[in-house]
């Protein structure tokens, strides 16, 4: 079916669980909650996205005709060495794009595969790491899975304390809470302290690829 790719790099994952690992990031094009265009914004059902995902300009994006020339592709840029190879899939909204072709590719190339995903759609069964970033006003089908990461606060009509305690109810082994990155950053730091003191199941997490200036 061919994949769109936005971009796609070698970095450390600077959030989560996994945060410091040694990851190729593909980045898919694309979102079913937001356009990525500045003038759709307002509208949106996610509001807050500090990512360009649209079209396939990006360092390592293209159109990619089938899997198997997609996970060359990460290969190439994971380099030398077997060891620990992992690829982080994201986006926009990854789900829109992975199939049984590119997790089968991606696999016999040795790569553990995670997705971060704001769980509108399934997760494919074939991931080794779901991550999912529930994004207030939508509808989450991915209930479950290795790491729940809250952005925190969400602007607008964004997630309550009761909607907290109701995903409590949801089976993810790692509970996190991220503080939303905009001007008022402070506060929003704050505000995830507070909600991990008041709720010890959650920990925070801080996107530490912005403090060291990695992608």
């Amino acid at each position: 079916m061919g994949y769109a790719v936005k971009e796609m790099f070698l970095t450390l994952q600077g959030e989560g669980v996994h945060a410091g690992r040694r990851a190729v990031f593909l980045r898919f094009a694309g979102c079913n909650l937001w356009t990525g265009r500045e003038q759709d914004r307002a509208s949106a059902i996610c509001r807050f996205c500090d990512t360009d995902f649209v079209g396939t300009d990006g360092e390592g994006g293209g159109r990619f005709a089938d899997a198997e020339a997609l996970a060359d592709a990460a290969l190439a840029f994971w380099g030398e060495g077997e060891e620990g190879r992992y690829i982080v899939l994201t986006g926009g909204e990854p789900m829109l794009q992975i199939d049984d072709a590119l997790v089968d590719a991606l696999h016999a190339r040795g790569f553990s595969i995670a997705i971060e995903s704001n769980g509108t759609l399934p997760a494919h069964p074939g991931l080794d790491w779901v991550c999912i970033s529930p994004k207030a006003g939508s509808e989450v089908v991915q209930c479950s899975g290795n790491e729940l990461k809250l952005v925190w606060p969400q602007p607008g009509q964004g997630h309550s304390l009761a909607d907290v305690e109701a995903m409590e109810g949801w089976a993810f082994d790692h509970w996190l809470v991220q503080p939303l990155d905009d001007p008022r950053a402070r506060e929003n730091a704050q505000a995830a302290v507070d909600l991990v003191m008041a709720r010890p199941r959650w920990r925070l997490t801080l996107q530490s690829h912005k403090y060291l200036g990695l992608r």
